[in-house]
């Protein structure tokens, strides 16, 4: 037996150890309150978007291990919508006090959204009342990312449906290239990162030399390629791995002091930085979204790619499986010389609808205790889902599941990954930001400390408008435009 199959013939052993005090006996499902009945449960969730779509997919296990135990049939629906639109989707129903989508599968950062209306479960009291829901996960990044709001309070309203960090996906049929590496040393001087070890002590200053190296418009091949769409959040969450990690900040969570925070000349510095990194990836990157960048890593157009360890599965194909590597992105150079490395995290959670009926509750809550059993996570592990729980994360051959999940692993902590603002005015306060930031990379604007004058300010309204901060938006922001 290889040392592989050893190491994942071990773990299904540890897994199957671990998993059996979560099954009910026949006992216990005698009494369950639904015995007999027939459920119809709909979950919402984000089109397009492979982890959202597993929660559905692995449903049809979820009943047949609800038939057994519980002694109840269940089936789910699945409704969907794009990351721009799922908020609002959910929203128009939710405000309606509508059980029409039962379990929902969120962005982090609607949490203060969906939660300040009193439109979610409080888990925080479900845990109480089902300790089998108080997990311990691999880091608190996982809970303060997908369950807390407010920032601090340790109040939870989600659970995580899928983890997500942002990983550096790497050609090896370049990297590896004996001619490649001679052509690399001679030029710069130093070696061209062969091994995860190697991206692990590698700076976003050397980095650059790479994505320079590989850059060969002649040749139809660019050094790398990163997010700087303005839907959504693409562009944001590219650019704040070049803030948090060279010493820049976007407010205070307490306070919600944005304005003097944002508008720094360390994050004026970052979107020099990330803007310059254009000139490295191929023409019309500065539109360039999840899918985009899927197109040009796995039609060969780039050399490596900055992307989300979610899509793990649509960036390794048939093709090119066999020449990838994954590993973390770079760090940034501190004054005494070490590495940070701070990027956005991603990942959802699943919310609960709050005015579903008492079957409709009971089986969300059956279906979540069962979502976290060992065996479920793994296998929605091999499907291609990110898990977050620690026992799960570190059973023997986890990280030879997927090609990813070393880095995924080695990112999923505070201080290499972090989220942002669980506000209610989320989406006004992004979609200021995304505003300005593409300004500068697009070239609207010249200046970046205007894109970020212009940021502050409009956040600090929204939320000193909404009575969200008791802080004013100085008077020099009346005449700030971006232009």
């Amino acid at each position: 037996m290889s040392k592989r199959n050893l190491l994942l013939a071990i773990s299904l052993f540890l897994i199957m150890a671990l998993s059996t005090p979560f099954l009910i006996t026949p006992s216990l499902a005698a009494d369950h309150p639904l015995k007999g009945q027939k459920i119809d449960m709909a979950i919402l969730g984000i089109g397009g978007w492979l982890p959202s779509r597993l929660g559905v997919d692995m449903s049809p296990l979820f009943a047949e291990y609800a038939k057994k135990n519980f002694g109840y049939d269940v089936s789910f629906t699945f409704a969907e919508a794009p990351f721009s639109a799922l908020f609002q989707k959910a929203a128009s129903t939710l405000a309606t006090r509508s059980q029409e989508y039962n379990i929902i599968i969120s962005d982090s950062q609607w949490l203060g959204a969906f939660a300040s209306p009193g439109w979610i479960v409080n888990i925080s009291r479900l845990i109480e009342q089902h300790p089998e829901l108080d997990i311990e996960w691999y880091d608190p990044v996982v809970w303060q990312t997908y369950m807390e709001y407010p920032e601090g309070s340790e109040t939870f309203w989600g659970l995580p449906e899928e983890g997500d960090t942002i990983a550096l996906f790497v050609r090896t049929d370049l990297f590896h290239d004996p001619k490649e590496r001679k052509a690399y040393k001679d030029k710069y001087g130093m070696e061209l990162p062969q091994t995860f070890e190697d991206f692990e002590n590698l700076s976003m200053t050397d980095f650059e030399k790479v994505a320079e190296f590989f850059t060969r418009p002649a040749d139809g091949l660019w050094g790398t390629a990163m997010q700087y769409s303005k839907e959504y959040d693409f562009m944001t969450m590219y650019l704040y791995p070049f803030m948090f990690s060279t010493g820049g900040d976007i407010w205070d969570p307490k306070s919600r002091k944005v304005y003097g925070i944002l508008n720094s000349d360390a994050n004026a510095d970052a979107m020099v930085w990330n803007k310059r990194m254009l000139n490295y990836q191929p023409p019309g990157a500065v539109s360039y979204g999840i899918a985009e960048e899927i197109d040009a890593f796995t039609q060969d157009k780039v050399a490596t790619a900055f992307q989300w360890a979610a899509v793990g599965l649509a960036m390794l194909t048939d093709k090119n499986r066999d020449r990838v590597m994954v590993v973390p992105p770079p760090g940034f150079k501190q004054k005494d010389g070490s590495l940070k490395r701070l990027y956005s995290i991603g990942g959802q959670p699943w919310v609960i609808n709050a005015y579903n009926d008492e079957a409709h509750m009971t089986v969300a809550i059956d279906f979540l205790k069962w979502w976290y059993l060992p065996q479920t996570q793994i296998e929605f592990a091999k499907r291609g889902g990110n898990p977050c729980v620690k026992s799960v994360l570190e059973s023997p051959g986890f990280e030879d599941i997927q090609p990813w999940f070393r880095a995924f692993k080695y990112m999923l902590r505070t201080d290499r990954s972090r989220d942002f603002w669980h506000e209610p005015k989320y989406s006004e306060m992004l979609a200021a930001q995304q505003e300005a930031f593409t300004a500068f990379a697009t070239g609207q604007i010249s200046d970046p400390k205007l894109g970020l004058e212009w940021a502050a300010c409009e956040q600090q309204k929204i939320l000193y408008e909404s009575g969200r901060s008791e802080i004013k938006p100085p008077k020099s922001c009346r005449s700030v435009r971006l232009r």
